[in-house]
């Protein structure tokens, strides 16, 4: 039996770690893509936006839906419909900006703390659509 990391293709190196290694140049270049991206989409006419296909074919959201209205709304300094969508929205904003800000060298997070955010932020939607 293969450990969940090794299934879901991580490298060896984070594998043996327990950790998640990123490379913070391409998450400040995330970051910064995301924050633009929520300040712009609001004011484009008809207001783009993002269908879920797993809550369109099945009815059930992912751990990730809300996301694109929760950062709109942070962006906009809109705080309650934010947390209303998705509160990881907040926490992605912040760690964007604390990104571009801090610029960090490295970064590496606990393989268990993402799992953990995941299954949080399904267990939000799950109960946001009142499914749970």
């Amino acid at each position: 039996m293969t450990r969940p990391e090794a299934r879901l293709g991580f490298p060896r190196q984070m594998r043996q770690a327990g950790t998640a290694s990123l490379d913070p140049r391409e998450l400040r270049a995330a970051g910064a893509a995301m924050l633009g991206a929520g300040l712009l989409l609001p004011v484009l006419p008809g207001h783009p936006s993002f269908v879920c296909p797993l809550r369109a074919a099945t009815g059930v959201p992912c751990p990730l839906c809300g996301l694109s209205t929760s950062v709109e709304e942070t962006v906009r300094l809109h705080l309650r419909s934010a947390v209303e969508a998705n509160p990881f929205g907040l926490v992605l904003v912040a760690v964007a900006v604390a990104m571009i800000a801090l610029r960090p060298r490295r970064l590496s997070l606990p393989l268990p703390a993402l799992y953990l955010a995941l299954c949080a932020s399904w267990l939000f939607e799950l109960h946001r659509f009142s499914i749970i």
